[in-house]
Formats: C-alpha cells, sequence, structure tokens
C-alpha cells in the first residue's frame, strides 16, 4: 500500500496509543453521555458509502468494478490496523478507550456482524450487478466449466507455460508441519488421497501474487470482446500437474488477514531506520485476525484452518468465490474509455501562466505576484508544486529548500529535484517520514537515496510523525533573501495527485516565510518555537486555536452577531472539538460539516446538535482537503492544511494549518462550501442515528449535480485572479 496506489485514504489510526495519547479531556457534565458515535462502526459506514458507489448503475461500469476493488482494499487495511490494534490490546490487558463507553469485546462484536454484512452485500454486488454489466459490454469472468475443448486446449498451454513452474505445493504431514500463510495472501487448500495407501493429506497452494488475477481467454474474439478466468480457477483446474499419482478430492479457496501493526519504541532505539526495519520484518509475522473461506468449504478442512491458524468463528468469513475482489483493479485497467470516467486533463492555475505569449512560465514571478491557491486535480500539480521545486532546483539565485515528504511516488520528480538541487550545492532539507504507514520501505529507500546526493534527510521529531505538507524556498533577489513558500492539504506525490482533491498555497509573503522557517528549525534541530504568526501547529497549539475559534463563533452567536463554522475534512473523532461543537450549535451557530471518512458527532440531535449539518461526498477524486472556516462576525478566519480532527492528529503528528487572507480565495472556498451543502448536489447526509442516506436523485427522480463535475467544468472555463498586493 505504497505511495503509489489509487487507494482511498482510508484515515486509519493504527496505534492505539497513538490516538488516545497525551492530551485528557475532562468530559462536559452538561451534555449527554451517548453524544458520540462509535469510530470504528462510523468508518465500516465509509466504507459502505464506497460500496453504494459500486452499486450504482449510473456510473460507467469499470468505475463500478474499481470501487468495488476500492472497498476491499480498505476493509483489509481496517482489519490489518484498527481491528488488529483492538484485539492487542485486549489480548496484552491495555486499556482500549472508546469514545462510545462500551467494551471492546462488544466493539468487536459489532464490527464482526457488520463486517460480515457488508461484505456479502460486497459479493452479491459483485456477482448480481458488476458481474453481468461488464458482460453486456463484452467483459466476461468466465468458470472452467464453462469453457469449450478448443478454450481449454490453450488455457493448459498457458498453464504449463506460465503458470506452474511458480507454484510450489506444500503438504501437510509429520514431515511437513502446517506451513506459515502469508497475510494477504490467496491460498487453495488442497485434500488428496494416496493411490497406493488410501491415505488421504492436505496440502497447501498459494496463489502467486505477482502473475494477473484474471487470466486473458484467447484472442479469438474481437477487441470489444474480452473473457477472463481468475488465475485460482485455472490452477484449481490442474492440482492434477501438482500432484502426480495422487487423487485429487477436493479443494477449496482460503485467505488470512494479519496484524499489520508496526510498533517502534522511538525512546529505547539509537538507531530508528534500524528499530523500523526489523520491525518490518517482523510484521509479516503478525497474527492473524481474519479469515476468509468460500462458502462451499467442507468442515473438516475448515476446522483444520481454524486450529492451526487459532482463530474464533467470529473472525472467520464464509463468502461466495471469488475470494480477495481487490484482484478487480486488473480489469478496472482495461483500456474502454467507454466504461471509465471521461478523460480529465488538469488545467494550469491561470496565476501561473506566462504573461507575454511564448513566454516560459515562471513560478517565483507569479507568486510574488499574489498569492496563489491551488485546487487539485482540478488544477495540475505538474505545472504547479512540481514545477516550484524542480524550478527551485535549476534556478541559480537559490540558495536553500526546505521540504516534508510523507508519501511519495516510487519515480518521484520531486525528489529528483530536491538531488539535482543538492548536487549543484544548494542546501537541502528533506523530513522523510519514515514512519508512514505501508509506505514505510519506500520511505526509507527515498531518505538513503538522498542522503547519498548530500541531502540533509531528518526523520522529525521522537514520538511524533511529521504529517504536514510544507516546502519553502529561500532564493537571493537584489541582495535579499525572499522567502517562497508552498503549504498543502496533500502529499508531494504526483501520481494521486491526480485522483485526489487537495488544497495548496503558494505564498511569497514573508511572515508565513518565517513560521516555516521556525518550524523547519524545531523539525531539525532543538529549537522550541512556539510563536507562529499565520500557521497553526500541533501538537502544541492547533487544537487549542482552533477551540478558541469555535468559543468566537459561540459568543457571537449568544451575543446576536453573526457567526458560523464550516469545516471539510476527512475524520473528526476529538471529544473536545465535537463538544465545542455542539456547544456552539446549541448558542444558535450554524455548523456545516464535510466529512468524507469517520464522523463520532451527532447532527441534528435537538437540545444538542440541532443547527449541525453533515454531509459527505464520494467519487471520481478522493475528498481529500482540510478547510476550517469561521464567519467570525463578518471578518473571517479561514486555514487551510494536513490534519483532521483526530487524537494522532492533534497530539501525536506534527501538522500545520495555514491561515488564507486572500479575499478572493476566501470567496472560492465559501463558494465550494454552498455548493456542496446545495440540495441540488448529489451526497450522503447523516442523522443523529449514524445512518448515511444517500440523495442523488430529487423528487422527480432526475439525478442530481455532481460537485467534482461542476467543478472541473468550472475551473477548467474559468480564468482565477486573486487579489495584489
Amino acid at each position: 500500500m505504497d505511495g503509489e496506489n489509487i487507494l482511498l485514504d482510508t484515515g486509519l489510526g493504527s496505534d492505539f496509543d497513538d490516538d488516545f495519547a497525551p492530551f485528557v479531556y475532562e468530559p462536559d457534565p452538561s451534555l449527554p453521555e451517548d453524544r458520540y458515535l462509535d469510530r470504528e462502526l462510523s468508518w465500516l459506514a465509509f466504507n459502505q458509502r464506497v460500496l453504494e458507489l459500486a452499486e450504482d448503475p449510473e456510473l460507467p461500469t469499470l468505475e463500478r468494478a474499481n470501487f468495488l476493488a476500492i472497498f476491499a482494499s480498505n476493509l483489509d487495511e481496517f482489519f490489518m490496523v484498527r481491528v488488529a490494534g483492538l484485539k492487542r490490546r485486549i489480548l496484552t490487558g491495555l486499556a482500549v478507550p472508546t469514545n462510545v463507553g462500551r467494551a471492546p469485546q462488544d466493539v468487536l462484536a459489532d464490527i464482526s456482524e457488520k463486517a460480515h454484512e457488508l461484505q456479502k452485500r460486497h459479493a452479491a454486488c459483485y456477482a448480481d450487478m458488476v458481474l453481468p454489466a461488464l458482460e453486456e459490454s463484452g467483459i466476461t469472468v468466465v468458470r472452467w466449466d464453462t469453457l469449450d475443448a478448443a478454450d481449454r486446449a490453450q488455457m493448459r498451454d498457458v498453464f504449463s507455460q506460465q503458470i506452474f513452474p511458480v507454484l510450489t505445493p506444500l503438504a501437510v504431514d509429520p514431515a511437513h508441519p502446517f506451513p506459515y500463510i502469508s497475510g494477504l495472501s490467496l491460498n487453495l487448500s488442497v485434500r488428496v488421497r494416496n493411490s497406493r495407501t488410501g491415505k488421504e493429506q492436505f496440502a497447501r497452494l498459494k496463489v502467486p501474487g505477482m502473475l494477473p488475477r484474471f487470466v486473458r481467454i484467447d484472442q479469438r474474439e474481437s477487441v470489444d470482446q474480452l473473457r477472463f478466468i481468475p488465475l485460482e480457477d485455472l490452477i484449481a483446474n490442474h492440482l492434477g500437474d501438482l500432484f502426480p499419482g495422487m487423487e485429487i478430492l477436493d479443494h477449496h479457496i482460503f485467505r488470512v488477514t494479519r496484524n499489520e501493526d508496526v510498533e517502534v519504541d522511538e525512546d529505547e532505539t539509537e538507531n530508528l531506520i534500524q528499530a523500523l526495519e526489523k520491525e518490518l520484518l517482523r510484521r509479516r509475522f503478525g497474527p492473524p485476525i481474519r479469515l476468509e473461506v468460500t462458502d462451499d468449504m467442507d468442515p473438516i478442512t475448515l476446522g483444520l484452518l481454524v486450529r492451526e491458524l487459532d482463530v474464533t468463528e467470529q473472525e472467520v468469513y464464509r463468502l461466495p468465490a471469488p475470494l480477495d475482489l481487490g484482484g478487480l483493479f486488473d480489469l478496472a485497467k482495461i483500456d474502454r474509455p467507454d466504461l471509465h470516467y471521461p478523460n480529465h486533463v488538469p488545467t494550469t492555475a491561470p496565476q501561473l501562466m506566462p504573461r507575454e505569449p511564448n513566454a516560459q512560465p515562471d513560478v517565483f514571478a507569479s507568486v510574488a505576484r499574489q498569492d496563489i491557491l491551488l485546487h487539485h486535480p482540478y488544477e495540475s500539480f505538474a505545472t504547479s508544486v512540481q514545477a516550484f521545486v524542480e524550478q527551485a532546483a535549476a534556478d541559480p539565485h537559490v540558495l536553500a529548500i526546505k521540504q516534508t515528504l510523507y508519501r511519495t511516488s516510487g519515480d518521484s520528480p520531486i525528489v529528483e529535484a530536491l538531488i539535482d538541487a543538492a548536487e549543484s550545492g544548494k542546501q537541502v532539507l528533506a523530513l522523510v517520514e519514515i514512519k508512514a504507514r505501508f509506505d514505510e520501505q519506500n520511505n526509507i529507500s527515498w531518505a538513503r537515496k538522498l542522503e547519498k546526493a548530500g541531502v540533509h534527510v531528518v526523520y522529525g521529531l521522537v514520538g511524533l510523525k511529521t504529517h504536514c505538507k510544507l516546502a519553502l524556498v529561500v532564493r537571493q533577489e537584489k541582495g535579499v533573501l525572499k522567502h517562497y513558500s508552498h503549504i498543502g492539504t496533500g502529499n508531494y506525490n504526483p501520481k494521486t495527485s491526480r485522483i485526489y482533491e487537495d488544497l495548496g498555497l503558494l505564498t511569497a509573503d514573508d511572515q508565513v516565510g518565517k513560521d516555516l522557517t521556525r518550524l523547519f528549525n524545531e523539525l531539525s534541530g532543538y529549537a522550541i518555537e512556539k510563536k507562529f504568526k499565520r500557521l497553526l501547529v500541533a501538537p502544541l497549539h492547533l487544537r487549542k486555536g482552533l477551540l478558541k475559534r469555535i468559543e468566537v463563533e459561540r459568543e457571537n452567536a449568544a451575543a446576536g452577531r453573526p457567526s458560523g463554522i464550516r469545516i471539510k475534512l476527512n475524520s473528526i473523532v476529538d471529544e473536545a472539538i465535537i463538544d465545542a461543537l455542539y456547544r456552539a450549535s446549541e448558542a444558535g451557530v450554524p455548523v456545516d460539516l464535510w466529512v468524507r471518512g469517520i464522523c463520532g458527532l451527532r447532527p441534528g440531535e435537538p437540545g444538542l446538535s440541532s443547527n449541525i449539518r453533515v454531509r459527505s461526498i464520494l467519487g471520481r477524486y478522493l475528498e481529500h482537503s482540510r478547510i476550517f472556516s469561521f464567519l467570525n462576525d463578518g471578518d473571517p478566519q479561514v486555514y487551510i492544511g494536513s490534519a483532521d480532527m483526530m487524537h494522532r492528529n492533534l497530539d501525536r503528528r506534527v501538522e500545520a494549518l495555514v491561515r488564507l487572507t486572500d479575499p478572493a480565495h476566501l470567496a472560492e472556498l465559501d463558494a465550494l462550501f454552498n455548493r456542496a451543502f446545495d440540495e441540488r448536489t448529489s451526497a450522503w447526509t447523516l442523522d443523529s442515528e449514524g445512518v448515511w442516506t444517500r440523495r442523488n436523485l430529487d423528487d422527480h427522480g432526475e439525478p442530481l449535480e455532481d460537485l467534482q463535475n461542476k467543478l472541473m467544468q468550472q475551473i477548467a472555463h474559468r480564468p482565477r485572479v486573486g487579489s495584489r498586493r
């Protein structure tokens, strides 16, 4: 799950110590005890919304297949991280704080019940909705028993030449103990009988993960007629080649999910990279926390797996074949434009366009004229943020570049630009977060490559993940050093920038530059800097600053002055923030929350949250930006940045929000909220019981407006001019 993946950013916390660390909130006794929604069930509700996109017949067929794959991959991560963390703390006797005051065993039982329900619904969506839609479009997934003699002959050749050589059957007997089953691997359990002795035996056969999940069947059809067979089905029908002389009695498919949590005690290690690499090796052997089996598996085989893997009945998921629908990512890549979303080419932000015909773009000149608010992927990452770093690397007037790297792609031009800058003699600092979940090894590799090129590589502060998205360029102009800064809501990853919706500010504001200079000094050295003018920085001041702004809105409403709060984020579970919003709501503050994933707040509850609305928008692009907007009696205070309202973001990460000051930018984000909460916009609405309801058709059955499509059209066809200094 490295930074190159196109999966939904799930917002899953991994380490429960991270999620419930040092901030201790004193509950407000004036508020009801049952005021929070369960975090884990809220996450499952988020993944249900992903599934509902796969179920939508109005979406292009291959996009529906892609959402099925995203659902599967998301759920895998949920079990590897959240369920594993819950189970680990229960088994070790550690407390499991929950924001709903329920026993962790009950939470696990509820998770299991809901996950079973969703996985069955997921399998039904594949079999009853998406497969028929694919077949109508000329893409068919078939079983071996439907193939004719010619097809079978060709598939035998494919098996013998391309698959058989990489298979390794593993027997289970007194001389061969039960084999290790790697996490998320697809496996065949095989029962055979020795034709000479009549003795029955068990074997395990791993389906190679490096081979295509769906194998193309011959070329006899036209280009718009494609047939595929699941790899495990093809292997299962050639088991005789793997067990010659044995009678094949039965076979079934199964899959194991393991605890993929990584724990490194940074206070007790002298070399973080070495400790992390050791822990990554250990992660492969984490205990099983979910066993998926096909629903035709016999009781003897299932009993053997349950016993050897040491899983409970609650952790067994019996599902129709095929398992691991994450393999649909392969089918979703089929080159059929008519079955995908229409192609969209990001535009270059108008402020970055050259002023003279045929002139070369100059990011520094553009940013010097005015702050530029970028909105990806509608506006190009390549011609803005990437161009900013690349121009800085090549510019002889640039003396220093400082940047955070949380996730980036395997062939990142950003990293290459930093290497070029260092090799040309510039001072380059890269803060590489090697603890970014599932990108640890990738980031370690890039850190070592950067170090070899002469880049100053640091790994942030002990005990904290550096999650903020910051870049600072120091340039000499007419004998004066000038700061150029970028603060964003998303990673410096050119690949995900094409599918993640994010905001970013490019600015030459000297105050922002000084703030970033102080922050980078704190991250790379021993400075303890508490004075920031346009930034709110976690873990010391972000929660405190937001609580102050919420309280101002509450006071304004109580005094009859204009008030309002609008927040867009991925997840909100922090009790202090939620309770502050409850108090503001009941003072009369209108509160709009635009939440993609987890929401622990109950909206629309009389006497608690009657003025709070919660919406969620999922679609072609991953809504990833974070915006915090406060009306402030007519003098709006608006921030963008990297932080969600979760314990780990506010207490155990370095996060940064920057305050926007350009009236055009404030108006643009206000218009964005207006459109998101417009009744004519397709969205999910959350009620006080935690139920999300999708509204994508109007009262006459006509489709509601797709926010992302509208923005795509709007941004592509209008110049956007910010105010000038």
